[in-house]
């Protein structure tokens, strides 16, 4: 079974997921593997690793220490080509659609995918969209792209359709690491009924609630990860998952 059609099986029995995101430059390297056992035990149903930089020279290292303590899906959620490991479940092969920029749209994917397939990850299609969040997130920043506005629903419908025709896996609603507001209920919910991929959203997600608000909505899995790096609410990760799991 891949490790697509696992996760695909989580959202079928559970009812949606819930993925914990680890960003390396955000933890020290002994604080990583606790997270990740924590998360494991708490519910998660799947790490995702990376972010926007990496300030780290031990990425690959950093995989290997995780995978070693989960026995959940292990998946890359990279910010460039520089993260890549071949110690990872899967890959996020994320294309950002939301934005105008060739390199994030093809060019880092023409140079990431001789390494993917020479290290045997598995890639995952996903259509990446930045949402307006309030402030200019890492992603924005570094992508040097426009979120699409919060109130333009009809613009993420129409692009998560363009993410589908392409054929891409899943589709991925992001406000971005620190955003003061998560991506509206009512646009998820839009994108939902408009398309037939499976939607990870993620980004602004602060508590429990917001986190049913969002399955409630139409999201197959719930990312959170800046919450719990704020003074190391861990305990969270329980209640996050009993949250998405109970709805």
């Amino acid at each position: 079974m891949t490790t697509f059609e696992r996760i695909v099986q989580i959202k079928e029995s559970k009812g949606a997921g819930y993925f914990v995101l680890i960003d390396p430059d955000k933890w020290q390297p002994e604080q990583i593997a606790d997270l990740a056992t924590e998360a494991c035990e708490a519910g998660a149903d799947g790490i995702l690793v990376g972010g926007s930089l990496l300030l780290s020279s031990s990425f690959d290292e950093l995989v290997k220490i995780i995978k070693k303590q989960i026995n959940i899906p292990l998946i890359i959620f990279p910010g460039s080509t520089t993260q890549v490991s071949r110690y990872a479940d899967a890959l996020f092969f994320l294309s950002l659609i939301s934005g105008r920029n060739p390199t994030y749209l093809i060019g880092e994917h023409v140079r990431a995918a001789p390494v993917i397939k020479a290290l045997g990850i598995e890639p995952i299609s996903v259509g990446y969209m930045l949402i307006e969040s309030g402030n200019t997130t890492s992603a924005e920043f570094m992508s040097n792209t426009r979120p699409i506005p919060r109130n333009k629903p009809d613009i993420a419908k129409a692009t998560a359709l363009a993410a589908e025709y392409f054929g891409m896996q899943m589709v991925y609603l992001e406000a971005g690491s620190g955003a003061e507001m998560s991506v509206p209920d009512e646009m998820v919910t839009e994108v939902r009924d408009y398309v037939s991929l499976p939607l990870i959203v993620g980004g602004g997600i602060g508590t429990p609630e917001d986190a049913v608000r969002k399955v409630r909505a139409g999201a197959s899995f719930v990312v959170t990860g800046n919450v719990l790096e704020k003074g190391g609410k861990r305990s969270l990760m329980r209640e996050f998952a009993a949250a998405v799991h109970g709805e």
